[in-house]
C-alpha cells in the first residue's frame, strides 16, 4: 500500500489493474472495504484530536481459501496504517 498525506480526508483506492486469484471473486470487495476500514479507524486519533487525512492505494493483495476473511483483511489494514504512522513518528493506539 502507498500512503501519502491529502488536503482533507480519508482516500482508499484499489490499484488499477490490481489483480488476485481468488474464488469467488464476488468477495474481494468486501474485503478491499474491510482493508479500508482497518486503515481509517487507525488513523482517526481522537485521543490526539486528530484525523490524518490521507490517501492511501492497495498495490497488492493476496487471498487464500482458507485463511482469507473480512477480519483478516481489516487487520492487515489496522496493521499497514500503523507501521505508516510509526514512519512518520507516530505512534500506534
Amino acid at each position: 500500500m502507498d500512503f501519502e498525506l491529502a488536503a482533507e480526508g480519508f482516500v482508499f483506492e484499489v490499484a488499477q489493474g490490481l489483480t488476485v486469484d481468488y474464488e469467488p471473486a464476488e468477495a474481494l470487495p468486501r474485503f478491499f472495504a474491510a482493508v479500508a476500514a482497518g486503515i481509517e479507524e487507525q488513523l482517526n486519533l481522537p485521543a490526539h484530536g486528530v484525523v490524518i487525512a490521507t490517501r492511501v492505494v492497495l498495490r497488492r493483495a493476496r487471498a487464500d481459501t482458507f485463511g482469507s476473511h473480512v477480519l483478516a483483511f481489516k487487520i492487515a489494514g489496522y496493521l499497514a496504517a500503523c507501521k505508516a504512522l510509526e514512519r512518520s513518528g507516530l505512534s500506534c493506539l
